[in-house]
């Protein structure tokens, strides 16, 4: 595939999952290649491609001859995901803490006060680009790429859930991923999986909320 088209691909797949994120994209409505292309003003290449990586994290589903649907986000299957994510994030971040380049430790210094400048900015978008990228960072300093495919849907439909029920009252999830970052940044095994498994809690905690609206 050549480079342009790569470089669309990636394009219609960040902004198809922006709009799914921050349900631009109906959930439970389908849609078709065509009217997503129309959206982005992209050929269907590109928005095919990238369908299928977001089908992959189950972030649409694709129905042959019928179109692609966006799945409706559910408190049990969140609970079921974290059941899943904290034992691999876990070692995620043990694992980062011991690999990371002196590049990527650097990033992720970057990173951890980027996300609380976003936090306290209350700016939703920049937070979602720069958690996505916390994400990345973090998966691809632990040089695993079977931690990259387990990863990569958990992470993505953790963000969809948070999303969907943040308020402006939510208590803040920036400086717990921060604290993430720097641990990894410092090389410091025990502190990073302790971080991490306290963004899971925060999860756990912010997923039982949503009993009570």
């Amino acid at each position: 595939m050549a480079e342009k088209e790569l470089s669309q691909t990636d394009s219609a797949y960040a902004r198809l999952e922006f709009m799914v994120i921050f349900q631009q994209l109906e959930p439970g409505a389908m849609y078709s290649e065509k009217q997503l292309g129309e959206m982005l003003n992209m050929g269907r290449t590109p928005i095919r491609e990238a369908l299928q990586k977001l089908a992959w994290e189950q972030m649409v589903n694709i129905y042959p001859r019928r179109g692609i649907q966006i799945p409706v986000v559910t408190m049990e299957t969140q609970l079921k995901l974290l059941e899943v994510r904290r034992p691999i994030e876990v070692l995620c971040a043990e694992l980062a803490a011991e690999k990371a380049t002196p590049t990527q430790k650097a990033q992720m210094e970057k990173l951890a006060e980027g996300i609380m400048v976003c936090a306290r900015n209350h700016d939703d978008e920049s937070f979602f680009y720069h958690l996505r990228q916390v994400h990345y960072e973090l998966v691809a300093a632990s040089r695993n790429e079977y931690i990259r495919q387990a990863m990569r849907p958990l992470q993505g439909l953790s963000r969809r859930f948070w999303f969907k029920h943040k308020e402006d009252n939510t208590e803040h999830p920036a400086t717990l991923h921060a604290e993430v970052m720097k641990a990894v940044s410092s090389g410091d095994k025990i502190k990073a999986a302790q971080a991490a498994n306290k963004v899971i809690d925060y999860l756990y905690e912010f997923t039982l909320k949503q009993l009570t609206y």
